[in-house]
């Protein structure tokens, strides 16, 4: 339990990034409760990193779960370097890239097999019809198909810098890469989600 006189001095209204400093450094001296913190603090957005960049699995979760597991292990040696989150989603790349390697091929056939389920899903239902609601649903998963797609360094970036409206900079160093490197990384990402929805952009 963190007492009072523990506690980092927060009367200067510290950043979100401050306080993930100060929880995760409780945490490097084995604090629970701090890690219970960070866990709330940042779990979806690290669960929605993985499931966006995995497709809709069920080892989603998990493998979130293993991301804090390696957060709570790696703890011991943390130093404060760059942001928070920049640690942490440096950890869920790792997980994520060799688990996305390992699903390569499955991941191709099962994307296949669920655009085919969803046209002929389509197909046999004549209640549906054209409005606001349905467009919407049909652009927001035809982008999501799209970024399914993408070369996996291509997609982190686009979910990191789309969803996390993380910097460059962080981008960059969760990455390993310059930030040269990053921008075109996200032109490149950017181009062929373009010709990727080309037909759908055509038509509207």
């Amino acid at each position: 339990m963190i007492r009072p006189s523990d506690a980092p001095d927060l009367s200067h209204s510290p950043s979100e990034d401050e306080k993930d400093i100060a929880l995760m450094l409780q945490v490097k001296v084995g604090n629970h409760e701090a890690f219970q913190q960070l866990l709330e603090r940042h779990q979806n957005a690290v669960i929605g990193t993985v499931t966006k960049m995995l497709g809709n699995h069920s080892e989603s979760e998990d493998i979130a779960q293993q991301v804090f597991i390696r957060l709570w292990k790696a703890a011991p040696n943390y130093q404060v370097k760059a942001k928070f989150t920049t640690f942490l989603y440096t950890i869920t790349r790792h997980l994520v890239f060799n688990e996305s390697r390992r699903r390569a091929k499955h991941r191709a056939q099962s994307v296949e097999q669920q655009e085919e389920d969803n046209h002929l899903s389509l197909a046999v239902d004549p209640s549906l019809t054209p409005n606001k609601e349905a467009l919407y649903q049909e652009l927001k998963d035809s982008i999501e198909h799209a970024i399914e797609s993408l070369p996996e360094t291509q997609r982190l970036a686009v979910i990191l810098r789309r969803y996390e409206n993380l910097s460059y900079e962080e981008i960059a160093s969760i990455l390993d890469l310059s930030i040269s490197a990053v921008k075109s990384h996200l032109f490149r990402a950017r181009t062929n989600l373009r010709e990727q929805l080309s037909n759908y952009l055509s038509e509207q």
